[in-house]
C-alpha cells in the first residue's frame, strides 16, 4: 500500500542526464542516446544534458561525476559499455561510485531481456542505484535494450525514485 501512496506523490517530472558510451558513435549516429531522449521527453521529462563520451574509465567517471553535480539532474541514463568485452568499463565505474546499489534492476533487465534474445543475456552487466542524490541507472547500447529498460523498467519507476531520494 505504501508503494502506491509514494507513486500517487510522486508525479513530478524529473531532470534526467543522457550518457553514451561507445567508441564508436558520433552524435549523428547516436540512435540508442536519441532514443532515452526522446522517451524522457514523451513521459514529460527534462533532458538536463547529453554527453557522448568513449568508453575510458576516466573519462566516464569525470561525466558522472558532472551529471551528478548538475542541480536540475536527478537521474543520469547511460547507455552503452556494460557488456563483457575488453573495453566494456561503464560498469566498474558505476558500481564503484554507488552510495546504494538498486540490484533489481540488474536482475530485472536480465530477465526482460532473457525472454527476448535468450541466454545471451547473462552477458549483461546492466546496473542501478544511487549515488549521493541521484539515481544511476547504466543500461546496454543496443536500441532494443534500450527500449526494453525506459519502457519496462525505468520510466514507471522514474518519478518514484527521485522522489523518494528527496527525503
Amino acid at each position: 500500500m505504501a508503494h502506491k501512496q509514494h507513486k500517487e506523490q510522486a508525479k513530478e517530472p524529473v531532470g534526467a542526464w543522457v550518457v553514451t558510451c561507445s567508441d564508436t558513435r558520433t552524435e549523428d549516429t547516436d540512435e540508442s542516446g536519441a532514443l532515452v531522449r526522446s522517451l524522457l521527453e514523451k513521459d514529460g521529462h527534462t533532458v538536463t544534458g547529453y554527453s557522448l563520451v568513449k568508453d575510458e574509465p576516466a573519462t566516464i567517471r569525470q561525466t558522472l561525476a558532472t551529471a551528478a553535480a548538475d542541480a536540475a539532474t536527478r537521474v543520469v541514463l547511460i547507455n552503452g559499455g556494460t557488456g563483457i568485452s575488453p573495453r566494456d568499463s561503464t560498469y566498474e565505474v558505476v558500481a564503484s561510485m554507488l552510495d546504494k546499489r538498486i540490484d533489481g534492476f540488474g536482475e530485472l533487465f536480465r530477465h526482460l531481456s532473457f525472454l527476448e534474445i535468450g541466454s545471451a543475456a547473462m552477458m549483461s552487466r546492466a546496473v542501478a542505484g544511487v549515488a549521493g542524490r541521484v539515481v544511476i541507472v547504466a543500461m546496454p547500447g543496443s536500441r532494443a535494450a534500450v527500449r526494453l529498460a525506459m519502457e519496462e523498467l525505468v520510466l514507471p519507476e522514474l518519478r518514484h525514485m527521485a522522489w523518494l531520494l528527496k527525503g
